[in-house]
Formats: C-alpha cells, structure tokens, sequence
C-alpha cells in the first residue's frame, strides 16, 4: 500500500510503498476513502522538516532540552548517532480520515466489515491506504453525513474541545482569533450553541468566510474594525471568551485577547502561538488562562488510546470518542457545514505535489482532502448518478417443496422470541390449526423457558444448530436483532428450511449476496420476509377497488416514526444499521406492491437539523413513489398515512384504520376500529403456512424480496453521493 511520509532531516516528502498493517485484537483495519490536511499542524510540521539544523533547533526548544540531557548522560557520541538515526527516519503524516472498516479484530463488536467509520490519531489516522486504528479512535459514521465530511471528525473534535474548555452559555459574545481550519469550525459550534462570534483574520477572504457561516462580524486584529464589533456586540464591557486558534511566533493574538476580553474573562489556547502574557493585564483583569489538549480527554493515555479502556461517562462526559461522535452528529444534522470549507480535493497520488503547493504558498486553503483511489473511481462513476447492482437471484432453485401428507402439521420454529415475536407473530400461530410450535431458540436459556409456558412451544433450548439439523422442523423464523437476520437466513436455507424472516432480510450489499449465495448452493429459495403490509386487509380492498392502472403513478407515503427511547437497540447503528435500513423495506415494498413493479431508481434527501428522511423511488413505467420517514411529528398524529394518484382516481389509507378510493363519480370507505388495526401479520402468516402446507409458491417472489432489499439499502449510497442512484442488476 501506498502512504505519505517526510524525512524529519531533509524535508523530502514521498509516496512510499510500505507493508499493509495487521489487524491486531483491540481495533479495525480501515481502507482510507478521504483524509483531510490540517493546514495548520501538518504544514507547521513540513516547513520544519525544511528548515536548517539550526532552524529546527530553535523551533523546537523543546527537543534541545532532551538533547542536552542525553549528552550529560549518554555523551557526544551516542547521543549524536541517537538523533541523527532518529533524523533520517520517514515520519507519518496525517490524523484525520474517514474510511471503510476492511477486517475486525478480536474484541471489536461495535463496527463490522463494510461499516464506513471517521479515525483520529497521528499514528492510526494517517495519510495512508490502509490504517489500524485503536476502538477508542474510531466512531461510526453516521447515515446522512457523506464520508467526505465525515473525514473533518478528527479535526472537528479538536475544536470542539477548544469550545468545551470556554464553557460558553446563551447568550454570550466570543472572539475567534486565526480564522484558518479550527478557527472555522470553532466559530461555527460557537455560533450553533447560541454565542455570538466576532473574528480575526489577516485574510479577508477567510473573514468572509466566516461571516457567510454564521459569525457577527470579522476583520484583520490590526484594524479598527474588530474592537468596534466587540464594544458593539457587548456594550463596551469586552468578549467573555477569546480562542486562540492562531498559529506562528507573534505574540499579538495573547495581547488582542487581554485588551478586548471583558473582566474576569476566558481565554482559551488552542493553536500553538507565541504566549507571553502581559503581566499587568491579564492580572487587572483576572482573566482565566486554560489550555485545550487536542481531540478531549484520553489523548496521550496509552490506556485510552491502545489499550481502549473508555472513561465512565458518569466521570467524564466528553472523551476522544465522544468528542468524535458529536461532531458527525453535528455535521450530520447540519449544525456544522464543512463544506465551504473544502479548498481542493486531490487524488492521494498527486499528494507530494499538493503538499509542496501548500508549503509554497502557490495553493492557499482552508481544507484539502486527499481521495483514495477506490473511493475516486466511486465518485467518478456517481457524478450524475450512481449504479448499485442487484444481486441476481439464482436459477434452478427449487420453487416447490413436496406436498404435506393430509392432516399433519407443519411444525416451526423460532429463532429469537422478543417483543415483536411474542406480541405481533406467535399469538396468530399459537391459535392456527394444522401449526404445531416445535422449538424455540434464544440466546438465553429463561427467554425460551417463558416463550415455551406462554405459547406452547415442545421444546426450548439455546441450541441453534440441534435445531437446524432437526429434520421434523418444516420452517424456520428469525426474529432476532437486525444483524443477525442474514447469518441465520443463510444457515437455515442450507440446511433445508422453509425461512421466514422479519425485516431487514440484510444490512449490507454483502450480506444480501450471502444469502442468494445460499439459495443457490442449496437450490433453496423458500424464503419469506416481513413485509406484511401488502397482507392487510383494507389495503388489499382498496387496491381491488382501484383497479388496474393505464399510465404512470405518484405515490405518497408519509411513515410519522416518531423518536426512540433512549436505550432502544434501534439506535445501535455501528452493529444494527439505521432505523431505515431496518423498517423502511416495509414501505418500500407496500409501494412497489401497490404499483406492481421494483424501483430502478433511488433519490434520498435527509433534511438538515433531524434525522428525518426523504426518499424518492422510480419505476420502469415512470410511477414515482415518495416515502417521508420523519421523527419529529406529533406524537398523536397517524403513524402512516398513504395517497396513490393516477388515471383520475385515487387511494387513501389512513394508518390501517380507514382506506378510501375516489375515481371522478364516487367514493368507496371501508374502516374498522383503531383498536382493530390490522397492518397484514395474520393474513402474511396464513399465506405462509400455506405455501409450506401445500409445497405452493411463497407469498412474495424471491426477486421482489431482493429487489425491495436493494433498494432499502441504496438510500445510504444516495444520501451520499448526493445523486440518485440506479438499480440495475449485476451481470
């Protein structure tokens, strides 16, 4: 693999071909889709690397301390062959990417293969192709958030704890000194947590910058123009806090701060300037002096960072990592635009030449973003509109299993027995005729001794496999957390069973192939999934009453989601995938159903500011089906409510409880009760059984099954590419 390297002795900088690291228990290794250039720190650190040995001497004074103590013990000698070995040696570059998680190590169960993850660390975050990071240096990336913002978490987490340490409240006037990457962001979280933000910059463009974003006012600190914004903005008494987000050997930023801070002020270091406090004012004023160390607490304790003992958050609310996930959690809801801050994107080949522009002063930037080769051909192949391939569905499956013998049951078993199973599956089944409750199966011994008492189970266990390879077992039910629904689907197909699945079938790409990888290997295909709302009754009239369409469609689905309680494993994302990725195959396929065809196109907008959901769907005749996922409704409001168009007629469904049909010259109604709400399980259940029964087809082709799947999980491309994507199948 390929990774950016500098020889600390002579300043060259270079691509260099190095070993790919292993994956060592305790983190993931990352393929590399975008790391961001600090233009502070990293260019600070190559213009040294420039200088003379005199010229590094005096830069880092530091360095020269723990020379002279090696000479008074080591001697001349050894302590010169120490420090030009270590000189003449290639140094890491970079600590803030974003990328794909390729291999997990031992103890890691948080993220896995094909999770996109933000990585921070000036030795696991590197400018590099492939990076071992550390679990405590990693956090998942949120859905919404393109990886190309994700890659700024790093440095974003830096200014955010600049922001904690100036504890800032409502209401409060806060000036930015350096407006360069961290000022920018600095002043954006300022500015998004209520304070109002002056700045001080040296470069009108960047002070532009800044105002576009959100701050009150900027100009140059030598100017007039900034002590006029603060005695405006605070009626003459001074900022409350002043950030130091300026670099280099002047020690005017420490000066600016002491004369326009208001008494009793905070000023907060967060770049490395020059910082000789003038005694006597910053003494008259009482002003708190507090420094910023890097991403948060847990940077520089090995126990932290390596070893990845977290912090309680009862005795440290914001770590690294929490630092880490905020910020994406920021950008993602649109609190924090990085966006504007992005000067160039370059291909990582092209990053020696990148650097010596920088360091030349021929590229002046904010932000530069190096992108890796696998994500450049990615963004080449989306930049209208990007293609998910498919998954085919195999040939030569068998599409019938044997005819039952009259009067004999068909007996099943559960694989999981939580909530949903016990309350919206297992009380239909437990009153059929013709089903016998064979085994059920958890994953804790008193889970399946309660599911056994209540519904009459013949036996109970913990023992997945006895139950697979029990030949008198007909079909299978997975109800268990998301991320286990395709590992289970996979091994039930391959040894023989009728598989009934709750959504998502899958969570990945990978995981769908895997289990049409089973189908065919097992010439299988008898697989269910929980799409049950083509099943529910009124639905199903409505539709009747509809009738066949002549032209194209528009179709509405509001889905009022509500927000989750805290705690709820729905909100697990690293190892269980979005609340969309989980429930929205129900709304996809209810739509395909109702317009009689798969999507071939996926459009997703996510709204700045929540976590609410737009996603756009098209059909090969030109029907389009728009589906609102939204968290942020009234509580009281109708979960779903749907309208189809077409032809001069139109659908009505209200939440399951009310469906209408208007065509020109009349209405149809049919309702029911609210407590009689009916969205399909027991209708779903019944065709099930049936088609296990009778060896008939299952209730819903193998390849709408795959096709509503791929779709599902198309909108996390799409929301990050920003374009619609296309599904067309793999060849």
């Amino acid at each position: 693999m390929k990774q950016v390297v500098q020889n600390y002795k002579s300043g060259e900088l270079a691509l260099l071909d190095v070993p790919v690291p292993g994956c060592k228990p305790g983190g993931v290794l990352v393929r590399t889709a975008y790391s961001l250039i600090s233009t502070g720190t990293e260019l600070m650190k190559v213009s040294e690397a420039g200088m003379s040995m005199l010229g590094k001497a005096r830069s880092r004074p530091d360095q020269v301390a723990k020379v002279v103590q090696s000479v008074a013990t080591n001697g001349v000698p050894a302590t010169y062959r120490k420090v030009m070995g270590k000189l003449d040696s290639y140094t890491p570059l970079g600590y803030s990417l974003c990328g794909v998680v390729e291999q997990v190590g031992d103890g890691i169960d948080d993220v896995k293969a094909g999770d996109l993850v933000a990585c921070a660390g000036n030795e696991h975050a590197l400018h590099a192709e492939l990076n071992w990071v550390p679990k405590n240096l990693y956090t998942p990336v949120p859905d919404s958030l393109a990886p190309r913002h994700a890659a700024f978490g790093t440095v974003g987490s830096i200014a955010l704890q600049g922001v904690r340490q100036g504890e800032s409240r409502l209401g409060e006037v806060a000036l930015v000194v350096g407006l360069g990457l961290i000022g920018q962001l600095v002043a954006q979280l300022l500015t998004a947590s209520g304070v109002r933000v002056v700045g001080a910059d040296p470069d009108p463009a960047r002070c532009e910058l800044a105002e576009r974003l959100g701050a009150a006012a900027c100009g140059d600190p030598v100017s007039p123009a900034v002590e006029s914004a603060v005695a405006e903005l605070t009626d003459g008494h001074g900022v409350d806090q002043v950030y130091l987000a300026a670099g280099g050997g002047s020690n005017q930023p420490v000066e600016l701060a002491a004369r326009l801070c208001r008494d009793r002020g905070r000023v907060v270091d967060i770049g490395k300037c020059r910082l000789d406090l003038p005694w006597n004012a910053y003494y008259e004023k009482e002003l708190d002096v507090r420094f910023s160390r890097s991403y948060g607490p847990g940077r520089y304790d090995p126990e932290y960072e390596i070893e990845g003992r977290d912090y309680p958050i009862g005795y440290v609310r914001w770590t690294e990592r929490r630092n880490l996930a905020c910020f994406l959690d920021l950008a993602a809801r649109g609190r924090v635009d990085v966006e504007p801050l992005i000067t160039r994107t370059a291909d990582f080949d092209d990053a020696v030449e990148t650097y010596q522009r920088l360091k030349d002063g021929e590229l002046k930037a904010v932000a530069v973003l190096f992108r890796y080769p696998e994500q450049a051909a990615e963004d080449g192949a989306s930049a209208d509109a990007r293609v998910v391939s498919v998954p085919v569905v195999p040939g030569g499956a068998r599409s019938s299993a044997p005819v039952r013998a009259a009067k004999t049951p068909v007996r099943l078993a559960f694989v999981g027995a939580g909530n949903y199973a016990t309350s919206m599956l297992l009380p239909h089944l437990a009153q059929r005729d013709g089903v016998e409750l064979s085994t059920v199966v958890t994953t804790t011994a008193l889970s399946a001794a309660n599911a056994q008492r209540k519904f009459g189970f013949r036996e109970a266990t913990t023992d997945l496999d006895a139950v697979l390879g029990d030949a008198s077992v007909d079909a299978v039910f997975v109800v268990t957390r998301h991320s286990s629904h395709a590992e289970l689907t996979r091994k039930a197909l391959l040894a023989g069973k009728a598989v009934f699945v709750e959504k998502p079938l899958a969570l990945t790409g990978e995981e769908l192939t895997g289990v049409l990888e089973a189908v065919e290997e097992s010439g299988n295909d008898r697989l269910q999934v929980g799409f049950n709302r083509r099943f529910a009754p009124l639905l199903q009239e409505a539709g009747k009453r509809f009738g066949a369409r002549t032209g194209p469609a528009s179709l509405r689905y509001l889905v009022n989601a509500g927000r989750l309680d805290h705690g709820s494993w729905y909100l697990q994302q690293g190892t269980e995938g979005s609340r969309f990725a989980g429930e929205g195959g129900h709304f996809v396929d209810t739509a395909s159903w109702l317009l009689g065809a798969d999507p071939v196109s996926v459009y997703a907008l996510a709204p700045s500011g929540n976590e609410d959901l737009q996603v756009v769907l098209g059909y090969p005749d030109g029907s389009t089906a728009t589906i609102s996922y939204v968290t942020t409704g009234a509580a009281g409001f109708p979960k779903e409510t749907l309208d189809l168009v077409a032809d001069g007629k139109v659908l009505q469904l209200d939440d399951f409880v009310r469906s209408s049909v208007y065509d020109g010259r009349k209405r149809w109604v049919s309702s029911r009760l609210p407590k009689a709400r009916d969205k399909g399980q027991s209708a779903e259940l019944a065709a099930f059984v049936r088609a296990v029964r009778t060896g008939g087809p299952m209730p819903v082709p193998l390849r709408s099954l795959v096709a509503t799947t791929a779709a599902t999980l198309a909108v996390r491309a799409a929301l990050a590419g920003g374009a619609p994507v296309t599904l067309a199948e793999a060849r």
